[in-house]
């Protein structure tokens, strides 16, 4: 993003011969590994269950069912909350941003007044169509595009904190796409269309959505509880694959913005801090309003979720 300024005898059983205590030793030890395997999985997916059941409950309660048809605008507007930002400190602070990339990253002023042109006024034009659900194919592409330009120009991919940062933003850009794909049913001869194209493209753009999405919990983890770490790992594998996945983006939703409030509350920090931290919190809300979309989409048809539907 724009330039943020300072940062033998067992137990009575025979041995003759040895093939029937070798027997003996094979089911025994397949018999102990079965009592030790099977509890331990059918806790965790009897428990995984219950968080799943109440959270469904809890979705089905009046207050939700009134927010619901809100849900989408929100997150979308969540995914692109970090493009307002970023565009409007450029306009705010034009004289630092200028002087930053004409100074220590050489380029001619020409180019500089017309790159911080050109990206402020796509990122508010761009994220004001994918909240309104406008052109959301070049809308999506635009915001893309400026990720990547901008990590070029202010010389942004060696740092791989932004790298995954920005391509999680990214993931949460091609959700909110996905989400705007309108999948029609076509018939013929009064029968409905068994394969529709519109299904498949929504599912592979869900998969890598979900898998950018979370690709800043890699490094989110480092000098966290291990609580959090074992909890954050287990739900980014879930969501990534697509299983529980409901539950899986409500509970790193909560954890990611919990820490965001607790570590990015830029609003009670000092100037040399704050634009920093109001980089990285803006970032986060955008992550957590495409875990939030999810919710609300589904995780595709290329899921656990979706072939448990299945079979």
């Amino acid at each position: 993003m724009s330039f943020r300024g300072q940062s033998a005898s067992l137990n009575g059983v025979p041995m003759n011969g040895g093939s029937s205590y070798n027997t003996y030793q094979m089911n025994n030890s397949a018999n102990r590994s079965t009592q030790f395997s099977k509890p331990f999985f059918n806790q965790c997916k009897e428990h995984l269950d219950k968080w799943n059941d109440k959270l469904e409950e809890l979705s089905h309660h009046p207050f939700i069912n009134k927010i619901k048809p809100y849900i989408p605008s929100i997150a979308r507007f969540c995914i692109v909350a970090t493009f307002y930002e970023d565009s409007l400190r450029i306009f705010s602070q034009w004289s630092d941003q200028v002087n930053y990339l004409q100074e220590w990253q050489h380029y001619p002023y020409f180019f500089v007044i017309l790159f911080l042109f050109i990206v402020s006024m796509t990122m508010s034009v761009g994220s004001t169509f994918l909240i309104l659900r406008k052109h959301t194919n070049y809308a999506t592409l635009a915001l893309g595009a400026v990720v990547l330009f901008q990590g070029l120009v202010y010389g942004l991919f060696t740092s791989s904190s932004f790298i995954l940062r920005n391509f999680s933003v990214i993931g949460g850009l091609i959700i909110a796409y996905s989400d705007s794909i309108v999948q029609n049913k076509v018939t013929f001869g009064m029968l409905p269309e068994l394969s529709n194209p519109n299904d498949k493209i929504k599912g592979y753009l869900l998969l890598a959505g979900r898998i950018l999405n979370v690709l800043m919990f890699v490094g989110f983890t480092f000098g966290k509880s291990w609580i959090t770490i074992i909890l954050t790992i287990i739900c980014t594998v879930c969501f990534a694959i697509g299983f529980k996945t409901k539950l899986a983006s409500v509970l790193l939703g909560l954890i990611l913005a919990f820490y965001n409030i607790t570590l990015n509350n830029y609003w009670w920090r000092n100037v040399s801090e704050r634009d920093f931290l109001k980089y990285e919190f803006f970032q986060n809300l955008s992550i957590i309003g495409g875990l939030l979309l999810v919710t609300n989409t589904g995780a595709g048809d290329l899921s656990v979720d979706s072939k448990k539907k299945i079979y």
